[in-house]
């Protein structure tokens, strides 16, 4: 029997996971984040099962994951990686642009990026991939690597029931943040 390959099925392990962390986060009232759907049109619904048997893509959706934790707006796109380099294509323009503006917003924006071939989930924090993207605008590199990844970004550990543990990463973003700002004198 042949192996099904889809590319509509990658990640879905990786979001699974999330999607029972931010369970888990919403029953212990210490976030509350929500996938957003991907947007489709309907074109043909099988009049017996009513299933969408026939759709399109709508409007671009913007990120995976959007909600606030302890009042501070996050958003985040979760990405697998089957090798140690990410190719940027994975990202959209328009989903650079949208974490640009949450973050311009007083939001934090990250990607949690699953490298499967060595069993490791990183948080990765906007500032990190827009480096990337930059790059890549500029003419460089095309995607980043494993070990570029690791010194800019936070690994994910499990705890317990919780599968993909962001939070303590998202406050260690905010915690670099809050020393980077500059201090304003009145």
């Amino acid at each position: 029997m042949g192996t099904w390959k889809t590319r509509g099925l990658r990640g879905s392990t990786l979001e699974e996971q999330i999607n029972r962390t931010n369970d888990s986060y919403r029953e212990k009232k210490l976030a509350l984040i929500q996938k957003i759907p991907t947007p489709i049109t309907p074109i043909e619904i099988d009049k017996d099962s009513r299933h969408i048997t026939l759709a399109y893509f709508g409007m671009k959706s913007t990120v995976d994951y959007i909600g606030a934790v302890q009042g501070i707006p996050v958003c985040f796109d979760a990405k697998e990686c089957a090798v140690k380099t990410f190719p940027l294509q994975n990202i959209h323009p328009h989903q650079i642009a949208f974490m640009q503006e949450f973050e311009r917003q007083g939001g934090v924006a990250f990607i949690i990026l699953s490298f499967t071939s060595v069993n490791k989930i990183y948080y990765v924090p906007f500032d990190a991939v827009y480096g990337f993207w930059r790059r890549m605008e500029k003419g460089g590199r095309k995607s980043f690597t494993y070990e570029e990844v690791v010194p800019v970004s936070w690994e994910i550990r499990r705890h317990r029931e919780i599968l993909v543990h962001y939070l303590e990463q998202l406050q260690m973003d905010l915690d670099r943040k809050e020393k980077e700002e500059p201090q304003h004198i009145c």
